[in-house]
């Protein structure tokens, strides 16, 4: 189906209903969770999914839930969240991904916010429940996964044909706040479709790709991305979890013609064993983002898997991609104009400003000049309505004329092009897992022995950059490392916990009293290729 040609859908549920109408008996979805199991994996037609949703809207219902209701999924990758996504959505009701690598308080927190009607929970999470919240679902209901399954095999195959709107609520994904607390950004029906213009228009999807799926379905580059093989009618591969050993055998194996990395992932298959010798020829695009990628491990993947390479530039609050760089820019003879060091150019349907961050305060935003830096504004209709629940976040973010602050730095170029300079909210990018240093810092703040703290990410060869905390300590004395790492990992994420400490007297500040990070950065980035520019 040409993307000229493909109408948006109305709704996530729409997709599949599409799709099982047009091609039933095509291979749909594919899971895969084990190299040894490659040829015998679970695999779904079209028609199958559709009826699997169904089930599983009509085992929703039985089970109380209604239009607007949220259903929140704890789980590692597997068919049943998109079991629950087309499902869900048949009926009204919102799926809310939970990131499992988060730490049991951190996911009590976000259920709070979400107020789930149900949470299906993969039977090996179960440690990822703190007491109080299984308390406070006393009066609603948790469904252990496999359990689940019966359930929904017993329920109705008859779509229960619901009626929603493009502005209902279709999907609530949680990002890390500037403060420590999570936001649920809210991503609507007509913010999701416009993945199907997007895969359509600038990666090139058709109905006889095979798009692997490698990145966690909680984050918008796991399932925004996840449903780009879905609108055109094409294969998607789904991989349990991102090991390099199992998504290089699956790349070969099922003949993988898409597919989406942020440059961690990327740097990690490219060290696997005997790489040189598998045989990549059926791929077409390999999209990657998320994070800074350096100019040699751009030049060795293009060398060793010969696709074409397209760089994407989005946010959760965009429902994914809105600046592209393309395969045509991927050029790394000459390139004076450093092209590759930019994001690329916006999608034809997105609004783009860099605006003045020292006008903003007087309420008068004024656009800087080609070339200067200043904060990224977009507005298109795949912008977030708000976040869940935080009436002044959404205030904060979102203009009354329908901007959104991105909170990211910037400049373009007299030819269009985005160049990333820094970011506002110092946010540290460690793999494809967004930290802000408030966070961890609040965190390490409570510690007993810690007078002051600045958390600030260095550069790092496998996940791009890492977590340092620089510490002053009551005492003045150094405090165990090994004690500080403990004291973080009971409050938060394991990928949130630093790797490495300095003890300091002081930490440097400015006149007005303010924490200098980017002298704590400056001497572990200078000679950095993932330096922004």
């Amino acid at each position: 189906m040409e993307t000229s040609a493909l109408q948006l859908p109305s709704s996530v549920a729409e997709i599949i209903r599409r799709q099982a109408r047009a091609t039933p008996n095509s291979l749909a979805l594919t899971y895969v969770d084990s190299v040894n199991e490659l040829a015998s994996s679970m695999k779904f037609t079209y028609r199958d999914l559709d009826i699997k949703s169904s089930r599983t809207a009509n085992a929703l219902m039985d089970a109380g839930v209604k239009a607007g209701d949220r259903v929140a999924i704890l789980a590692h990758n597997n068919p049943l969240f998109f079991e629950v996504a087309f499902g869900a959505n048949k009926i009204g009701a919102i799926v809310v991904g939970l990131n499992w690598r988060l730490a049991p308080i951190e996911i009590e927190a976000i259920l709070l916010n979400a107020d789930p009607s149900i949470l299906i929970l993969d039977d090996g999470l179960t440690e990822l429940i703190t007491s109080s919240t299984r308390e406070s679902f006393q009066q609603k209901q948790i469904k252990m996964s496999s359990s689940w399954e019966v359930v929904v095999s017993e329920a109705s195959d008859i779509d229960p044909m619901i009626a929603t709107s493009p502005e209902d609520i279709a999907f609530i994904l949680y990002t890390s706040g500037t403060t420590g607390v999570p936001k649920g950004v809210q991503l609507s029906n007509r913010n999701m479709s416009y993945s199907a213009w997007i895969s359509g228009s600038a990666y090139n999807f058709s109905a006889t790709s095979t798009n692997l799926v490698a990145m966690p379905l909680f984050h918008v580059g796991g399932m925004g991305y996840g449903l780009s093989a879905f609108f055109h009618g094409g294969h998607t591969v789904l991989l349990k979890e991102v090991e390099p050993k199992l998504l290089v055998s699956s790349l070969e194996f099922f003949k993988i013609t898409h597919v989406f990395l942020v440059p961690a992932v990327l740097a990690m298959i490219l060290d696997t064993t005997q790489i040189q010798d598998r045989d990549f020829s059926n791929l077409e695009l390999l999209v990657y983002g998320a994070a800074p990628i350096s100019e040699s491990l751009l030049e060795n993947a293009l060398q060793i898997l010969g696709c074409n390479f397209l760089q994407a530039y989005g946010m959760t609050e965009t429902a994914g991609t809105i600046v592209t760089l393309p395969p045509k820019d991927h050029d790394l003879r000459g390139n004076e104009n450093k092209i590759l060091r930019s994001c690329g150019k916006v999608l034809p349907w997105v609004e783009i400003r860099i605006v003045d961050p020292k006008t903003i305060n007087n309420n008068v935003a004024v656009d800087q000049q080609i070339g200067e830096v200043g904060e990224i504004w977009t507005r298109s209709e795949q912008n977030t309505p708000g976040y869940r629940n935080n009436e002044l976040a959404t205030d904060q973010a979102i203009t009354k004329d329908g901007w959104l602050r991105t909170g990211d730095a910037a400049y373009i170029d007299e030819n269009g092009y985005l160049f990333l300079f820094d970011r506002f909210k110092d946010m540290i990018v460690t793999g494809a897992e967004n930290v802000y240093p408030a966070e961890v810092e609040n965190v390490l703040a409570s510690h007993p022995q810690v007078a002051e703290v600045a958390v600030i990410g260095v550069p790092d060869d496998r996940w791009g950059e890492t977590i340092k905390a620089v510490v002053v300590s009551r005492s003045g004395e150094i405090i165990d490392s090994e004690e500080l790492v403990n004291f973080c990992r009971d409050q938060l994420a394991r990928y949130k916990t630093p790797t490495s400490f300095d003890f300091v007297k002081e930490l440097p500040r400015n006149a007005s009293g303010k924490i200098l990070k980017k002298d704590l950065r400056a001497p572990y980035w200078v000679d950095s290729e993932r330096q922004i520019s």
